[in-house]
């Protein structure tokens, strides 16, 4: 049994250790995010739309400035010598999911009325997602080594 579940977790190490990573980053970035509410905006629920994009680019800096080392070292285990540009590609990515995340949140709470607690929430899954996804086909793609003639 013991090496049934030893075989699986080597067979699945990547994806396990991004959701521990995952988990860790989102909660520095949501840390960072409420902390942010709390001191500037008194912790509201409802956010005016700036402040729902204030708080939103808070979240994304902080995670990404946690994330990429993480990611880096520890899920995808890059060996790639071209730091600046494997980090300028996961910024990007991480754009992108900025992106969708902030205009979903700006629809559940700007325009539905969901608590910013909830809809940090329902973003963060699809998010998270999102992130793994590129990170793995964009970002830290292995490179097959080339084929001698």
């Amino acid at each position: 049994m013991i090496e049934k579940i030893r075989a699986l977790c080597i067979k699945y190490r990547e994806i396990i250790v991004y959701l521990i990573v995952g988990v860790l980053t989102t909660i520095v970035a949501w840390g960072c995010k409420f902390l942010f509410n709390w001191i500037f905006y008194g912790g509201t629920a409802l956010p005016t739309v700036a402040q729902n994009t204030v708080l939103s680019i808070v979240e994304n800096v902080s995670g990404i400035a946690f994330a990429y080392p993480t990611n880096r070292r520890w899920v995808f285990q890059s060996k790639n010598p071209n730091i600046l540009s494997e980090l300028l590609s996961f910024i990007g990515s991480r754009a992108a999911t900025w992106i969708l995340g902030w205009l979903l949140n700006m629809l559940m709470v700007n325009v539905l009325g969901i608590s910013v607690f909830v809809s940090t929430v329902v973003v963060g899954i699809l998010v998270v997602i999102g992130n793994y996804v590129f990170s793995k086909l964009l970002v830290f793609r292995s490179k097959k080594p080339e084929e001698n003639p």
